[in-house]
């Protein structure tokens, strides 16, 4: 004797489906859909944090973007794009960008990583943090994880 399993597809449904009132004018009672967990913040991206070190010391130094690509020997819209986070700019023209504010290479990637502890330190208290912080936050200590030390992977 065997016995045969009914040839139908077992389907789950991915959201829960409109169900038709019921007769008789009573409504049946639909589960509350839970909202979808808020995004992380993003943390930013290097080329972001670069591209905002450029950006602050040219302005401190009150220089046109004209004036600090052509020290630098760079287009001007490549540099504008490198203040503005949209180009991953090679060592040589970051090397060749600080060069034209009077800095050394070491001290752009400085200004970039002091943004970068800011903004870790921002992150502590904020709901949602995964990682290190977020851990801290959770157990109430204070970050493992500091951002004194440079550190540059290519």
């Amino acid at each position: 004797m065997s016995t045969q399993a009914p040839n139908e597809a077992r389907v789950i449904p991915l959201r829960p489906q409109a169900v038709p009132p019921a007769s008789g004018g009573a409504r049946p009672q639909q589960r509350p859909v839970a909202a979808p967990p808020a995004p992380a913040p993003r943390e930013p991206l290097w080329r972001d944090l670069v591209g905002d070190a450029l950006r602050r010391e040219r302005l401190a130094q009150e220089r046109t973007l004209k004036d600090v690509a052509e020290a630098a020997r760079i287009s001007m819209p490549y540099l504008s794009e490198l203040e503005r986070g949209r180009k991953e700019a090679s060592s040589e023209v970051l090397a060749a960008a600080a060069r034209a504010l009077g800095l050394g290479l070491g001290d752009l990637i400085t200004l970039a990583q002091d943004e970068l502890a800011r903004y870790g330190r921002s992150q502590v208290g904020q709901v949602g943090r995964v990682g290190r912080v977020g851990q801290a936050r959770r157990s109430g200590t204070a970050p493992t994880a500091r951002y004194d030390g440079l550190c540059l992977a290519a």
